[in-house]
C-alpha cells in the first residue's frame, strides 16, 4: 500500500486530528488573552501611559499549568486524550476536576480529521480541508468563550481559501470570489437592517469576515444553506439555553458557532447533495 494512502487514511488523520485538538484547546484559551494584552499595550501606547511587566504569555509559552493549584504540567500528563482518561479528568497535585472540554475537542478534531479523509479520500488537498475544519473549531470555541471571532484567523482563512482556488485546488476562483463577497454581504445586511429597525446590534463584524471566509472556501451557492442551517441551529439552542436558564437575561448565543458548524457540514455533505436537499440542484 502506499505511503500517502496509509498516511492519509482516515485512522491515521483521525490520530492526528486528536493531536492538532490538544493545541486548538492552547489557542481558545490563549490567544484571547494575547489580544487583550495587545490591545491594552496599544491603548497605553497611544495614551502615553505605562503599564506594569507581565509575564510573556504566547501559544508556546509558559508551560501549561493548572488553573487551581499552579502545577506545571507534565510530559505525559499532557498527552492528548490519554492523559485526561488515566488522570481520570482531575489534576495530579490537587485532584481538581479538569474540563471535560479539553478531550472533548480533541475527539471532535479527530473526528471530523477521519471524515475528511473519508469524504476526499487519499488527496494531499484533504490535509488542507483538515486544517480549514481545525480553524473552524478554534473559531467555534473562541467565540462560545469571548463573542470574539479574532481578525488573525478569520482573515487568513478568508485569503487561504481565495489563494486554494487560485491554485485550482478547491473550487473555481470566480466561485470563491463571489462567495466570499456574498458571505460578507449577506450578514452585513442583516446587521444594518435589524440596527436601523431596533437601534441595537444583532452581531458582530467576525460574523460577517467568517461567513466570507465560508464562501471563499464553498462557494456562492453555499452561502445561503450555511445561513439557513446555521440560523435554525442557534434559533434552537438560543430557545433550550433561555427554557433550562442556561442564558442570563441581556446575554445572548454567538452565532460564529454555528456558522463554524454549519460550514463544516456543508463542506462534508458536498455542494451536489446539499443542493438536492434544499430541492435547488
Amino acid at each position: 500500500m502506499p505511503a500517502a494512502e496509509v498516511l492519509l487514511s482516515p485512522f491515521v488523520l483521525a490520530i492526528f486530528g486528536i493531536c492538532i485538538g490538544s493545541f486548538l484547546n492552547v489557542v481558545i484559551h490563549r490567544l484571547p488573552l494575547m489580544l487583550e494584552r495587545g490591545w491594552k499595550q496599544e491603548s497605553a501606547d497611544l495614551l502615553g501611559l505605562a503599564t506594569p511587566e507581565t509575564p510573556v504569555l504566547t501559544l508556546a509559552t509558559p508551560r501549561s499549568r493548572c488553573p487551581s493549584c499552579g502545577h506545571a504540567i507534565s510530559w505525559h500528563e499532557n498527552i492528548p486524550l490519554a492523559s485526561w482518561l488515566w488522570l481520570r479528568g482531575r489534576c495530579s497535585a490537587c485532584r481538581t476536576r479538569i474540563s471535560a472540554r479539553y478531550p472533548i475537542i480533541e475527539v471532535l478534531t479527530g473526528a471530523l480529521f477521519a471524515l475528511v479523509g473519508w469524504r476526499f479520500g487519499t488527496q494531499p488537498v484533504a490535509l488542507l480541508w483538515c486544517a480549514f475544519s481545525a480553524t473552524l473549531v478554534a473559531l467555534a470555541g473562541i467565540d462560545w468563550d469571548t463573542t470574539l471571532l479574532p481578525d488573525n484567523m478569520t482573515l487568513p482563512l478568508l485569503w487561504a481559501g481565495l489563494v486554494a482556488a487560485s491554485l485550482g485546488w478547491t473550487i473555481p476562483l470566480g466561485d470563491a470570489l463571489w462567495g466570499a463577497v456574498a458571505g460578507y454581504l449577506c450578514l452585513w445586511s442583516v446587521y444594518w437592517l435589524f440596527k436601523l429597525t431596533t437601534g441595537k446590534e444583532g452581531m458582530g463584524f467576525g460574523d460577517f469576515k467568517l461567513l466570507a471566509a465560508l464562501g471563499a472556501w464553498l462557494g456562492l451557492k453555499m452561502v445561503l444553506p450555511i445561513v439557513l442551517a446555521a440560523s435554525l441551529i442557534g434559533a434552537i439552542v438560543g430557545i433550550v439555553m433561555k427554557m433550562s436558564a442556561a442564558l442570563r437575561e441581556g446575554h445572548y448565543v454567538p452565532f460564529g458557532p454555528f456558522l463554524a458548524g454549519a460550514g463544516v457540514a456543508v463542506m462534508l455533505a458536498g455542494q451536489a447533495r446539499v443542493l438536492g436537499w434544499l430541492g435547488w440542484a
